[in-house]
């Protein structure tokens, strides 16, 4: 996500600086000028962008980036972080982080067609557009907290994890009950309940593809985090800690490196 990301910025005619835990990982994005550090990466910015794992890997290096970040610079946070890690970020830095968590996977990354999801102060969000449209193909706006974002994110993930089980359970159930699972796919097309992202999801699922988008591990730290924010706020989580085992159950079974349509796997198929 981090390399597509910045491929496009250096499409749209940006100076980009990139640091990344493991050197190689950066120096493969052409036309960038990789950092030794964090400090080095963030010195003289206008907008830092972080893209990492999770909050733990952002709190990481808040204190680093903090230190060398300039008086009018902007934050842009975009790792899924959930809304109380977006918070805990935000007060590293207060009143210099946006809450910009994206959807999408490499493929619109590395095209510049995210959708954005932002929340925080206005005025931080003027100063990063440029970049935000540069990355994405649109901004939703959730808000003046930091933290909406995220939590939107948390909503927008938790469809995208259902539909790709729900997707693997129609198509495994096509084929326990003797059906070919294509004619599922077939069946959907065009109709009221049809969705592009089912039969993408689908043709990696009945095609074995190798190519990985969204990893089923990230989605596993997605739908936890979902778990625990809505059990924070009350809300019932059933099918959430439902999906989450259908996902856990794939992992355990080796494929928590592949693509979430993996999670096929927890349906013996």
């Amino acid at each position: 996500m981090g390399a597509g990301m910045a491929g496009s910025l250096l499409r749209e005619g940006h100076d980009v600086v990139v640091w990344n835990r493991s050197r190689d990982k950066a120096e493969v994005i052409e036309g960038v000028t990789v950092a030794g550090s964090v400090a080095e990466a963030v010195a003289g910015a206008d907008v830092v962008v972080t893209m990492l794992y999770d909050a733990a890997s952002v709190l990481a290096v808040a204190d680093e980036l903090v230190g060398a970040l300039g008086d009018q610079a902007v934050w842009l946070q975009t790792s899924t972080v959930g809304p109380d890690g977006a918070r805990e970020i935000g007060l590293r830095a207060p009143g210099r982080v946006l809450d910009a968590p994206v959807l999408g996977t490499r493929k619109p990354a590395e095209d510049g067609a995210l959708v954005v999801l932002a929340s925080g102060p206005r005025a931080l969000l003027d100063r990063s557009r440029p970049v935000l449209e540069a990355i994405g193909s649109r901004v939703v706006e959730a808000g003046d907290e930091v933290g909406a974002a995220s939590a939107l994110k948390l909503a927008c993930n938790a469809w995208v994890a259902l539909l790709t089980a729900g997707t693997a359970q129609s198509l495994g159930l096509a084929r326990a009950l003797g059906v070919d699972p294509v004619l599922f796919l077939d069946a959907i097309r065009g109709g009221a309940v049809d969705t592009p992202y089912a039969h993408v999801k689908g043709a990696a699922m009945l095609d074995d593809s190798d190519a990985v988008s969204f990893a089923l591990d990230g989605v596993r730290k997605d739908v936890g985090l979902m778990v625990e924010a809505a059990r924070g706020a009350g809300f019932p989580d059933d099918l959430l800690t439902t999906t989450l085992g259908l996902f856990d159950r794939a992992a355990q079974a080796g494929h928590g490196s592949e693509d979430m349509a993996a999670v096929k796997a927890a349906f013996d198929w």
